[in-house]
């Protein structure tokens, strides 16, 4: 792909498809407006898999990298968020299970994969949201940090991101059924007295800050370099 001076024109917003096709074509820097316009979205998708702040940073540049790269393999069957999400959580996803083998290795430990995700989440803390005044938001995100990796994602996909059932399958890679179930468990999961806040209250969780966005934007076009 060749990089050229690039003008958005017309009345509307261009739509995901044609960037995607423009950046394909040549015009490389509007991929920029494709990663603004879903970093929000891309990064709590992948802060429910993971803790660590800066892990999270490196796992989207990673992610946006490999959309840009891949970029031909889209082929508008599903939404372009769609499959930009998924390739965000694959990467997530792909980045504990790397950690807990070495967890595993280090440790000598005989637990299932699955239970030593869950306990490396657990012990990895948040200092700037322990810092945070945010009182109800902090308590959110605690509860929400609390749920298992599979509950955590399809609520925060279904409900703060609202990817209908259909899309939040294609990205988890499992059937309807199976979201559909895993929403109802994570409703449950949480307690009673926070079911009435959750509606007005959860946009603010994992919020994604103008300082973030400007970095991981920076940040993919320095990997890419120049095309």
């Amino acid at each position: 792909m060749r990089e050229q001076g690039t003008r958005l024109t017309g009345g509307g917003s261009p739509s995901d498809e044609e960037l995607a096709h423009r950046v394909s074509e040549g015009e490389t820097t509007l991929f920029e407006v494709l990663m603004r316009r879903y970093n929000a979205r891309v990064y709590r998708a992948v802060r429910a898999v993971l803790s660590d702040e800066d892990e999270v940073e490196d796992v989207m540049q990673q992610a946006y990298v490999l959309a840009f790269t891949h970029l031909e393999q889209f082929k508008g069957n599903a939404k372009f968020s769609t499959w930009l999400i998924r390739i965000a959580v694959n990467e997530a996803l792909l980045r504990l299970r790397k950690r807990s083998r070495l967890v595993a290795l280090d440790g000598g430990s005989d637990e299932e994969p699955e239970a030593a995700m869950k306990r490396v989440e657990r012990q990895t803390s948040d200092p700037e949201r322990q810092a945070s005044d945010r009182e109800l938001v902090h308590l959110l995100e605690s509860t929400l940090e609390a749920l298992p990796a599979p509950y955590r994602m399809v609520l925060m996909l279904r409900e703060v991101d609202e990817l209908s059932t259909a899309e939040t399958a294609e990205v988890l890679s499992v059937s309807e059924d199976v979201v559909k179930t895993r929403l109802h468990r994570a409703r449950a999961m949480l307690r009673d007295e926070l079911d009435t806040r959750l509606g007005g209250q959860l946009e603010e969780v994992f919020s994604f800050q103008a300082p973030r966005c400007d970095r991981v934007v920076a940040a993919v076009f320095a990997r890419l370099g120049p095309h």
